[in-house]
């Protein structure tokens, strides 16, 4: 096996019965890694935005509200009013796992696929994965915030 990129058309993908022979498999080969590389770029995109709804749901109290609670139970607790459900945060949070184990097994097919050295393929792999993502976020019309929030990831 050649440790750096060739363009040939041929190649063994991910499994040894993923073997391309022809150009036409070539084709179809960077077309599937096309569409998994913007699978992973939608996963990334997803969990941002799952975040993102979370987080804008999650009820912070403010000092205003602090006050009056406190006004309300000064002689019971110490402790800030409760106003989500921890099921529903659970769920989220679930939710998010779900989707981060999702990310890093296309993340890895991905990789492994860049690692057979096909030029063909690195060009398919940087196409769905760069060229797709911007439109993927921008008819998402996700927020600077949750853009920021998918660089932590």
């Amino acid at each position: 096996m050649a440790m750096h990129f060739i363009f040939s058309d041929e190649a063994v993908l991910l499994f040894d019965f993923w073997s391309v022979h022809s150009p036409t498999g070539m084709a179809l080969s960077v077309l599937v890694i096309l569409l998994l590389a913007v699978l992973y770029e939608s996963i990334k995109v997803g969990k941002a935005r799952l975040l993102y709804q979370a987080l804008m749901n999650l009820s912070i109290p403010t000092s205003q509200q602090l006050i009056e609670a406190a006004d309300q139970d000064s002689s019971s607790s110490d402790s800030l009013p409760v106003s989500r459900s921890p099921l529903r945060w659970f769920l989220c949070h679930f939710g998010q796992s779900l989707l981060h184990v999702a990310q890093v097994v296309v993340g890895y097919f991905v990789m492994l696929a860049v690692m057979s050295y096909n030029t063909w393929i690195f060009f398919g792999v940087v196409l769905g994965s760069a060229g797709c993502s911007q439109g993927i976020a921008s008819s998402w019309k996700l927020s600077a915030e949750a853009s920021a929030c998918s660089l932590e990831f």
